[in-house]
This record gives C-alpha cells, sequence and structure tokens, in this order.
C-alpha cells in the first residue's frame, strides 16, 4: 500500500467501499425476498427480520474500518517552524500543532529544539502542513519539507541592498553593469566604488528597488568594489564588499583595411595598441600602395585566423569577386564584420549589403550627432579617467571636458532587426548590426570619433570601440565552470563542468578534490561545501577560476532576501498539491490501529452466524412449513 501514490490510494478506498455496500445491499434484498415468498404463517417476527437486515451494513462498515482505519483525532495539526528571526507573536499555535525551534531561531523561544526539519518532520509524522515563521529555511531544510504542504507568511525586508547581480564572467577591459535592489532607502542612492574607493556611478532606485550602474574592469585579477547605500540625508545606509573576479583573455585578433589613412584610424590604432588587441593594418594610399603591416591575402584562409573585420566602404569596393565571396564566407562562419561609412555608397555594395539583410540607404547625407546627456557627475568621471598619462596627466582640480560634437552619416539603423550600438540624443543609432550565419555585422556611422581623443575623453572613445568589437568579435569556446549557489559558508555550491581531477582551493591554502557526479550527465557536476569566508580557486586542466564565499552573517540584506525566496518558491510550489484531494487526504492525521475493528467485525459476525441458526424469532414449530435455517 505505501508504494500506492494517493490517486491510487483513494481509487482502490472507493473500490473497496463499493463492492462491501453491493454485498451489504444483496445480502439484505436476499433476507428480504426470503420473508417476502415465505407463507404468511411461516414468517419470521418483524424484529428479527430487522436485526438480520440491520446487521449487513454493520458488517460491511466494520470490514472496511479495518481494511482502512479512521484518522486519529487531534493529530492532523501543522509543524510551526520558527527560523531566524521568528517573532514570538507568529508563533501562536492552534491545538493540536507542534512548535519546533531550528538553530538559526533565536533562543529562547518556545517551542522544542531541533537541529534540523528532517528531525523535526520525523518527531511529528502526524503532520503534513508545515508553517514557517521567521525569515525562512536554509538550503540544509528546503528537500526535506518536499512533499509537504508549506505556508509562508513572508517577513519585510531589512533596510539596505537586498539584491545583486553581476556578470558570470568579465573580462580585461570590459565595461560591465551591476544590477540590484534596495529596500527602504526613501529616496537615497546607491553608489559604486571602485577598489581605489573612488565612486565612480551612482544611481537612485526606483519605485520597485531596482537600480543598475556599470564600471570598467581595468585589469584582470581580483578586484574589491564596493556598493554604497544613502538615504535621502546621505547618510550612510549599508556598505557591502562586492568581489569579482577579472578575467584575463586571449585578446581579438583584428583586421584593419581602409582605402586612405586618416586620423580616425591612427587613434584607432593607438586605442587597440593600448588595449593589447592584436591589429593587423592595411591602408591603402593609391597605385597598388599600402601602408601599415605586411600585406595579406585576403581568402578564407586569412580571414579564419581573424576574430573580427574593420573595413571601410572605399576598401570593400576594392576587393576582387573572391575575395568578396570569401569574406562572405568567413562572416557566416564566425567572422565579426564592421563596416566604416565615411562617404556614399556604390550601389554594388548595396546591393551585397542586402545580401545580409541590411537596407542602410545611400549614406551621401552627414549630420551632427550631440551625445545624451551623461549620467555620471563629475567625480564619478574623475575617477573613470584616471590619472591620465605622463604626457597628457589630467588634473583633480579640473573638470572633465563634456562630450564634443560629432559627425555621422545618414543612414537607416533603426529596423527591427538591427541592434543598436550607440544612440545620440534623439534616440537614433548611429551604429548597428545584425546577425548574419554564426557571425555579425555592422554598419559604422561615425568618421571621427577620434575628437573624443582630442578633447581629452579617451574614456568615451574606449568605450565606444569596445563596446562594439565585444559585440562582433567571432564567439570563442567558454571553458569555464558554471558556478551556482548562494556562495556562502556552511551551503552547498554546485560546479558544473569540471573534469576528472578538479580541485578547490580554499583561503587557507587547503585543497579538496571534487567527485563528479555521475547521474549529472554532460556537463559533469560536482557538489562542494566551503567552510571558509574568502576567495576561493577552482583548479582544472591547468587553469583556475576565481570565486568568493560570503561568510553566513556577511550581507544580512542579501541573505535575507535569499532564505525569503527560496521559500516562498517552495510555498508557491506546495499549493497545487495542498488544493486537490491529494493534499486534503495527506493533512490528516495518521490512521488508528485496525484491531479494534477487525475484532468487532469478527464478533459481529459470529453473532450474525449464531443469531440465523436460532430459534428466537421464527414461526412456531408446526404451525407451518419453514425454510431450512439458513
Amino acid at each position: 500500500m505505501n508504494a500506492l501514490s494517493a490517486g491510487d490510494l483513494l481509487s482502490a478506498q472507493a473500490l473497496v467501499a463499493l463492492l462491501l455496500a453491493l454485498a451489504a445491499v444483496s445480502a439484505m434484498a436476499r433476507t428480504l425476498r426470503r420473508q417476502h415468498r415465505a407463507e404468511p404463517a411461516a414468517r419470521s417476527r418483524a424484529w428479527r427480520v430487522a436485526a438480520l437486515v440491520l446487521a449487513q451494513p454493520l458488517l460491511a462498515g466494520l470490514l472496511y474500518a479495518a481494511l482502512w482505519p479512521p484518522r486519529l483525532p487531534g493529530q492532523a495539526g501543522s509543524l510551526v517552524v520558527a527560523t531566524a528571526g521568528a517573532a514570538d507573536a507568529a508563533l501562536d499555535a492552534a491545538p493540536g500543532d507542534a512548535r519546533v525551534r531550528l538553530p538559526e531561531a533565536p533562543h529562547g523561544q518556545v517551542g522544542e529544539r531541533v537541529p534540523d526539519l528532517a528531525s523535526a518532520l520525523r518527531r511529528y509524522p502526524h503532520s503534513r502542513r508545515v508553517r514557517v515563521v521567521g525569515a525562512g529555511l536554509v538550503a540544509r531544510d528546503r528537500d526535506a519539507v518536499r512533499g509537504h504542504a508549506l505556508d509562508f507568511a513572508a517577513p519585510p525586508l531589512p533596510r539596505g541592498i537586498v539584491g545583486v547581480w553581476t556578470p558570470a564572467r568579465i573580462g580585461e577591459g570590459e565595461t560591465f553593469a551591476v544590477h540590484g535592489r534596495a529596500q527602504g532607502l526613501d529616496g537615497g542612492a546607491v553608489e559604486l566604488l571602485d577598489p581605489a574607493g573612488q565612486r565612480i556611478d551612482r544611481a537612485v532606485p526606483d519605485a520597485d528597488g531596482g537600480f543598475a550602474l556599470d564600471a570598467v574592469a581595468r585589469v584582470a585579477g581580483r578586484a574589491e568594489f564596493v556598493l554604497r547605500a544613502l538615504d535621502a540625508r546621505q547618510r550612510p545606509v549599508e556598505r557591502l564588499a562586492l568581489p569579482l573576479s577579472v578575467e584575463a583573455e586571449p585578446p581579438p585578433r583584428v583586421l584593419l583595411l581602409a582605402g586612405a589613412p586618416g586620423p580616425e584610424l591612427k587613434y584607432l590604432r593607438r586605442w587597440a595598441s593600448d588595449a593589447g588587441i592584436k591589429l593587423h593594418t592595411q591602408l591603402a594610399v593609391g597605385a597598388g600602395l599600402q601602408l601599415g603591416d605586411a600585406p595579406l591575402r585576403i581568402d578564407a584562409a586569412t580571414l579564419a585566423g581573424f576574430d573580427a573585420l574593420i573595413i571601410d566602404e572605399r576598401a570593400w569596393d576594392a576587393l576582387a569577386p573572391a575575395q568578396r565571396g570569401a569574406l562572405a564566407t568567413a562572416l557566416r562562419d564566425g567572422l565579426g564584420v564592421l563596416l566604416r561609412v565615411t562617404g556614399p555608397l556604390s550601389p554594388a555594395l548595396r546591393a551585397q549589403l542586402r545580401g545580409f539583410g541590411l537596407e542602410p540607404g545611400a549614406g551621401g547625407d552627414s549630420a551632427p550627432l550631440r551625445w545624451p546627456a551623461e549620467r555620471y557627475d563629475e567625480a564619478a568621471l574623475r575617477a573613470r579617467l584616471g590619472p591620465g598619462s605622463a604626457d597628457a596627466p589630467h588634473s583633480r582640480e579640473q573638470a572633465p571636458a563634456a562630450l564634443p560634437v560629432l559627425t555621422r552619416r545618414t543612414l537607416a539603423l533603426d529596423a527591427p532587426a538591427l541592434q543598436p550600438l550607440g544612440r545620440d540624443a534623439d534616440g537614433r543609432a548611429f551604429a548597428a548590426w545584425r546577425a548574419a550565419g554564426q557571425g555579425r555585422i555592422a554598419l559604422w556611422g561615425l568618421g571621427d570619433s577620434f575628437r573624443l581623443v582630442l578633447a581629452g575623453r579617451e574614456d568615451a572613445h574606449a568605450q565606444l570601440w569596445s563596446r562594439a568589437l565585444s559585440a562582433l568579435a567571432r564567439p570563442r569556446g567558454d571553458a569555464r565552470a558554471r558556478i551556482d549557489g548562494s556562495l556562502r559558508v556552511g551551503e552547498r555550491v554546485r560546479l558544473c563542468g569540471v573534469g576528472a581531477r578538479a580541485q578547490v582551493a580554499a583561503p587557507d591554502g587547503s585543497r579538496i578534490e571534487l567527485l563528479p557526479d555521475p547521474a549529472a550527465g554532460s556537463p559533469a557536476c560536482a557538489g562542494y561545501w566551503p567552510t571558509q569566508a574568502g576567495w576561493h580557486s577552482l583548479a582544472q586542466g591547468g587553469r583556475s577560476q576565481d570565486f568568493y564565499v560570503r561568510a553566513l552573517d556577511d550581507a544580512p540584506g542579501l541573505r535575507a532576501s535569499e532564505l525569503r525566496e527560496a521559500t516562498m518558491a517552495l510555498a508557491l510550489r506546495s499549493r497545487p498539491a495542498a488544493g486537490g484531494n491529494a493534499g486534503a487526504a495527506s493533512t490528516a492525521g495518521e490512521r488508528g490501529s485496525p484491531w479494534p475493528w477487525f475484532a468487532a467485525w469478527l464478533a459481529l459476525c459470529a453473532a450474525a452466524w449464531w443469531f440465523e441458526r436460532s430459534r428466537l424469532g421464527r414461526a412456531a414449530a408446526g404451525s407451518a412449513p419453514s425454510d431450512p435455517p439458513r
């Protein structure tokens, strides 16, 4: 019977009840039929017939109770579970409820102290409904509550930062975003500080508490950023450490083809050199002459060795048909292509672009480009610009320069199929890309982005081109492991994509070899339980990957949100089961012993057997023929 599901059990009970009811009705009908067919003088007394008829449903009911004893009264109460932050007033229990306290619950509260929820459920097996009071269930207790109806009234979150989300991978030199949620700031703000303690971004949370900040990962390694929450009077509410691991990735290989040299290419090459990008340049100067690096043959083999191609319309028109075919093939195989539009597009080039799904127009006109209002204040801009270089230092007293007005070609870049790489103050895109096979092709309308550098805004120039190459460059295989979990001491961390001899190095230098779960399939996954707070390193195949583990009491707002969200998810999943018939059956108490009911059924069977064969209530002997004893 234990192997039956709740639905099968109810079906079996209904079937047995139906069979017993049919048997009782059949026996009652048989008794009445015999009485009706007998001669009037030979009929039994009315009280005898009534006793025999009434005995049949009683026998059927006792047999059913022996098979499925009634549930015991007072045993179907809830299990009230006190967790961290549980208030005494919320622990009120109804008659029949049991109250327990988990290790995280405050000391001195009412209720029995238990080491975990599984122990409490074993101690009170009759409680099928669990009511959680306080912050919520930790990871240790979440599996134990599965299969039970769960009630959870989520408490209010503490004041401060209650949610932070960062990218899974942050590359050196990349701009990354930090999204989060704040609680109870009431007109305050959230600031992002770099590892040097300088404020690099600031945001005012929206009506739901959400905020978004961004920063630049300048160097590879472990970086200690900080989130600072302020109230409406700019007083600190919380200071939250934000440890991030910035990875050093191989620089993209970029091929630059241009029909003529110019200042735009000069400063583009300088930025690529400073960023560590492997840039191969070929600049045509007429009469078959080229400047830059050694000329390469433009074919499929050459293009396969690059991650991105930057080309202007004159260099594109100068390609031979075979070279254009090799370029189209390389694009569909994953090469990123950025077409710099510095003049009108030829009809042949526009026809080729239509083959990639682009309809940019002729591009014969130009227009001024005004930048949107900057979201960074003066202090944040100074921090982002840094000290400058020895040749062009940035003064700490001088205000950062405003973004200059640039020139853009008039192109149709606002089609729904295009993804913008940048927009002007009016919301019009000046650069956009779309997918073409496995690669991406972009149209770039700016011809004088170098003016940003001349105006002292190298940060805007670098961000502009870095965003373009990040979006277009050929994707590379990611050998990183996926690390899931809350990343806190004592809680399970799930690492997927690990090898057979992968190890985790703890902050004290100790190493633990991971054992991949054979049932996890591919990619292989393993579990790890950190015992120390701080930086950990996953080492496998000669490569290491850092991740940070918080202490259990670190970032109380994040901790409260984690417990709340996880427990609410369990409560939502338990509602469909609790709402059906199976849930109604599971919330009742434990069934009693079947032996008293079986003994009563057996005694009544014996009494009915004796009474049927006795002469009590029968017609007098010799008055009339009677039926043989039954």
